[in-house]
């Protein structure tokens, strides 16, 4: 049986739970390990891996851990928001030249560890909502944000071609959404998906790996 291990911050979290890997949260990787056991029965095994508030650096402090002794087969990883806000909130987010070099050093030890192992790398997204709107301490954040963010898509998308993975595009699929609904009716406070942003992440997902 195949391994898919989903990796990332709270939107890949979801609160899943630490000591049985049958509930993956409620999330996108739950939606998207529902859709591949019943299309694929006994072929593929999904686990979760996700921590909530965590960066770039972070994952790769725990890729040993949380990735290589997994050994998976496929590697889905979506990173980036924490990068940015965690700047907002306490002056700890990751610029985008350091989280370019990380990822890339993330990327290199899976891949010399485990060369076979296929790479999908989702893009990271921001919304206009109520923790990224253009009030309070920071009148303009809300472009911040965005360009912020479109800097570590620009990053996560390079070295993914470097490493021959498969990038997923989310934020064109989001601000696209937001012609037929508001904002929040995807993303909760611009930054962590509904229940329908996540059905949004994992029907791209679907669309763009290929099985």
């Amino acid at each position: 049986m195949k391994r898919i291990l989903f990796q990332g911050d709270s939107i890949t979290d979801a609160h899943r739970l630490r000591d049985n890997d049958n509930f993956a949260g409620n999330g996108y990787p739950t939606l998207l390990k529902a859709r591949i056991g019943a299309d694929y029965p006994n072929e593929y095994e999904c686990i979760n891996r996700g921590v909530s508030g965590d960066r770039v650096v972070d994952i790769y402090a725990r890729v040993r851990r949380d990735v290589i002794k997994l050994k998976p087969d496929i590697v889905s990883i979506l990173v980036g928001i924490n990068d940015v806000w965690h700047e907002f909130m306490n002056g700890n987010g990751v610029n985008a030249e350091k989280y370019a070099l990380v990822y890339r050093l993330l990327l290199d030890e899976i891949k010399s560890e485990l060369p076979e192992t296929k790479l999908v790398i989702l893009e990271p997204f921001v919304l206009n909502g109520t923790a990224t709107c253009n009030t309070g301490e920071y009148p303009e954040r809300y472009e911040t944000f965005r360009r912020e963010i479109k800097l570590r898509s620009e990053a996560a998308f390079d070295v993914c071609q470097s490493h021959g993975g498969t990038f997923v595009p989310l934020q064109g699929v989001l601000d696209a959404a937001c012609e037929k609904a508001p904002a929040g009716h995807w993303l909760i406070d611009g930054v962590h998906p509904t229940a329908a942003g996540h059905e949004l992440v994992a029907r791209e997902w679907i669309k763009t790996v290929k099985l």
